[in-house]
């Protein structure tokens, strides 16, 4: 090695922790969205009364759809590419909209509505922290 070579930091250096946890939550995210929706796609498939089939099909593909968003969104914040970040805290916003009507409706759905609410404001927080924004922003701007 000469003098003149330069050492360049791995990419795992410059990921914070926070980047890197708010990324795999928006994969996480994204991996439960899509499974849902094929669940949504393929359950009134399986069911003796084939009611409503179609319906459930459109749904599933929308979610199916809207799953591959924060997978996306995950991957790019890995890579560190600035635009990942704006659909992740996009979704986990989405979370809290999930939280407020499970909170309203009550019922047996209550405690999953609060961990996706508690899931999507962690994710918001991390996203948002001045780590990950020094991170993905190394330069200030």
């Amino acid at each position: 090695m000469t003098a003149n070579a330069t050492v360049t930091a791995s990419p795992a250096a410059v990921r914070p922790w926070t980047l890197i946890v708010g990324a795999c939550f928006s994969l996480a995210q994204g991996v439960i969205i899509a499974a849902y929706g094929i669940f949504v796609m393929v359950g009134p498939l399986s069911a003796t009364a084939k009611t409503g089939v179609g319906m459930a099909e459109y749904a599933g593909s929308i979610l199916l759809l809207m799953g591959l968003l924060p997978l996306a969104a995950g991957r790019a914040l890995l890579k560190l590419q600035k635009w990942g970040r704006s659909p992740a805290v996009m979704i986990d916003t989405l979370c809290l909209a999930v939280t407020w009507f499970t909170v309203q409706n009550g019922g047996s759905q209550l405690a999953l509505g609060v961990a996706i609410g508690v899931a999507g404001l962690l994710g918001v927080a991390l996203l948002l922290h001045p780590r990950t924004t020094a991170a993905l922003w190394p330069s200030g701007r």
